[in-house]
């Protein structure tokens, strides 16, 4: 994409965006160009499509190169156009937070199915504890679809919360969701609270796999969300060591994992004999994603 000052019709600058984005090697090519035109735009691809013969100004013309660029730098599109869809919701996101993948939609999936066979008729007025918010989409997930649910959010950075909290009410949810600065359970190590479930998706990276991580990972997500020790457990670890001293009795422990982990945090369950034996349920792409343990009633 050479500077020049001819002018572009969406179409033509659709066409070479897609052309010079496959030389670069970057996937998904024309989905990239026509998010990123669209969002410069403000507008969606649909319409694109419907005003394919019209202009684009030299001001958009120059922001949309530049968005180019940091795509073929390696910065990832949803930081550039700053959403990201979860659960069929946009969500500010930043290089503050994870990037929410939809795998992660299975935890919010089983909160709201073991909600509706446990809780739903006997006691729907749960508290739910999300761990490790970051943009705040699971928290936000479930609680647009536990309309009586209590639902508290921890991260450990400000930033982090920051940008839930503008989730929060992006959505309007900022009176549904009490959200709290600390490592873990450290917010409520004093003040002492108990939940009927608590769920995570805590970093699992281990230090090794950290370093092989892609460009657009590596160089931009935020470090603290991903590595987590030299075996990728430190976290949950703690997570399941502590979590049943918060939770009422048969409540919940819900944590994403990744598949290749899944023997390990069976055993770590297991181990502990504060739960019934640990379960692991499949993602879309029918791999393990999320490990559920529950607490005894005594």
């Amino acid at each position: 994409m050479k500077s020049d000052i001819k002018s572009w019709i969406i179409k033509d600058l659709i066409s070479v965006s897609i052309g010079f984005l496959k030389d670069k090697n970057i996937e998904s090519p024309r989905l990239s160009a026509e998010i990123l035109l669209a969002h410069q735009l403000k507008t969606d691809r649909l319409k694109l499509y419907l005003e394919y013969d019209q202009p684009v100004g030299v001001n958009d013309l120059t922001r949309y190169r530049s968005m180019i660029k940091r795509l073929i730098d390696g910065e990832p599109l949803q930081y550039i156009t700053g959403i990201q869809e979860f659960w069929s919701m946009n969500f500010t996101v930043n290089s503050s937070v994870l990037i929410p993948r939809p795998e992660t939609e299975t935890l919010v999936e089983l909160a709201l199915r073991v909600y509706s066979e446990e809780y739903a008729d006997v006691h729907p007025d749960i508290s739910v504890l999300d761990i490790g918010t970051g943009s705040g989409a699971i928290a936000i997930a479930v609680a647009s679809e536990l309309e009586n649910a209590k639902i508290t959010a921890t991260d450990i950075s400000e930033a982090a919360l920051e940008t839930a909290k503008l989730n929060a009410s992006r959505h309007g949810m900022e009176s549904r969701i009490s959200f709290h600065k600390g490592d873990l359970f450290e917010p409520f190590e004093r003040d002492h609270q108990y939940f009927d479930i608590i769920m995570s998706n805590p970093p699992y990276v281990t230090v090794e796999e950290y370093d092989l991580l892609p460009k657009k990972i590596k160089d931009y997500e935020p470090k603290l969300a991903l590595e987590s020790g030299e075996d990728g457990l430190s976290h949950i670890s703690e997570i399941v060591e502590k979590a049943h001293g918060f939770l009422n009795p048969g409540g919940w422990l819900m944590l994403e994992i990744d598949h290749l982990q899944t023997d390990p945090v069976i055993q770590i369950l297991k181990s502990n004999t504060e739960y019934h034996a640990g379960q692991v349920v499949k993602d879309y792409s029918n791999k393990n994603r999320v490990a559920v343990a529950r607490k005894k009633e005594s």
